[in-house]
């Protein structure tokens, strides 16, 4: 029982504190597009992957699916203190799929299934949350992918700058356009981005990426960039210094 109000405890505070960062980038000037009207939005947030289709695998083994899992169930828990209450395309490790067919027949029916599922909620807005892995270990830093649809990359860019503050100031990665080659991000008509949290291929990040505390923060930040998404009033760009990306 006091592990559970610790916990709830310490939710509220990372909810405040997810509260006066949109403050902090508010009062900076910061606008971002919101959606074109003025009705209540509905977040979907999508954790990649799930049941037999695991993923990317961390250099130690850890499936990227219960990962992107655990971090959209915390995203979950702290917009429910804000006052949000998100549409999770899933809540376990499972496939969104039918059971029958070929492993490739499965698969293309779950993303068909999360694209129809987004499809379906009106005023949209998706977060997709991923791992990201290279073959190269040296790599690092959290990336935003951004649907070709509008307020997509206004979302992405904020969301991406908030990441960078609250993870890794030295990451210069920008927020780019989601290729074509990703059937979700393509295949829907809402603003959506979809996050690469790090790498798996990266040591040193792989370790942050697994622990219970780092995802907390990914998912504080995402709930901040929610906030300003949702709540800054208006249509604008932010004012983001472009700067030469490392591959991804």
């Amino acid at each position: 029982m006091k592990q559970k109000l610790l916990g709830l405890v310490l939710l509220f505070a990372l909810a405040a504190a997810a509260c006066s960062m949109f403050v902090r980038w508010e009062d900076a000037g910061a606008q971002v597009f919101t959606a074109g009207n003025s009705e209540e939005k509905t977040l979907i947030i999508d954790a990649g992957h799930g049941g037999e289709d695991g993923g990317a695998v961390s250099l130690s083994g850890v499936p990227e699916s219960g990962l992107n899992l655990s971090i959209a169930l915390k995203l979950d828990q702290l917009l429910g203190l804000c006052g949000y209450a998100p549409v999770l395309l899933r809540t376990q490790d499972v496939s969104l799929g039918t059971q029958g067919g070929t492993i490739r027949e499965r698969k293309t029916s779950d993303i068909r299934s999360r694209a129809e599922r987004v499809e379906a909620e009106e005023n949209a807005v998706l977060i997709s949350i991923h791992q990201n892995t290279f073959p190269q270990t040296q790599y690092s830093g959290a990336q935003v992918f951004y649907a070709d649809t509008p307020g997509s990359q206004e979302f992405a860019k904020l969301t991406q700058e908030i990441l960078r503050q609250a993870l890794n100031p030295q990451n210069n990665r920008q927020a780019k356009e989601i290729p074509d080659t990703v059937y979700l991000m393509n295949h829907i008509t809402c603003p959506a981005i979809l996050v690469e949290c790090g790498f798996l291929s990266n040591p040193e990040e792989e370790q942050l990426l697994i622990s219970d505390g780092y995802q907390t923060k990914i998912a504080l930040s995402l709930t901040a960039s929610w906030l300003a998404m949702d709540q800054t009033e208006g249509e604008g760009m932010m004012n983001i210094q472009e700067e030469a990306l490392p591959p991804t």
